[in-house]
């Protein structure tokens, strides 16, 4: 299973996303079956860390972000992931517009695992520190329900 989280330059929710989501993969012993990548729709920051205030924050809860790099969204992407999740809803219109008629991957706002499917993850990247801890705390309840989805997803031999 193969999991894609995408934001608009991939350096504050993407990554942010992508962080969580792999220490609660390890943490529910998922880790070797589901591959987590995250991306940007532009191009703005490839090859960059992420966002200073977003690696501070998700450090103070335990995540580390500092090893990740910035990358554009790629056709490939659609072939190569299960599911590609939007953190809003422009990420969401730049995705399935670029996505090709055969993709079968799920294509969706990230926050409907939260249960909210049409909220979005507010950008913090012109705000101030609160905002990055409320990005935090929406994506740990997203990936908490994307878990219990995948879990059912892979069936019998999930942990």
């Amino acid at each position: 299973m193969r999991v894609l989280f995408v934001c608009l330059g991939n350096i504050c929710r993407s990554p942010t996303a992508e962080g969580v989501f792999r220490r609660q993969l390890d943490e529910a012993g998922l880790a070797d079956a589901v591959a987590v990548d995250s991306c940007g729709i532009g191009p703005w920051h490839v090859g960059k860390a992420p966002d200073p205030r977003a690696q501070a924050a998700a450090r103070r809860r335990g995540v580390d972000l500092s090893g990740l790099r910035a990358r554009q969204l790629d056709d490939e992407d659609f072939y190569r992931f299960d599911y590609l999740l939007a953190m809003d809803h422009d990420n969401l219109t730049a995705i399935e517009a670029r996505r090709p008629p055969d993709s079968d991957a799920v294509v969706t706002l990230f926050l409907e695992y939260a249960g909210h499917p049409d909220r979005a993850v507010p950008d913090p990247y012109f705000g101030g520190e609160q905002g990055f801890e409320e990005v935090l705390d929406l994506i740990e309840a997203a990936s908490r329900g994307l878990i219990v989805t995948l879990r059912d997803r892979l069936g019998e031999g999930a942990p």
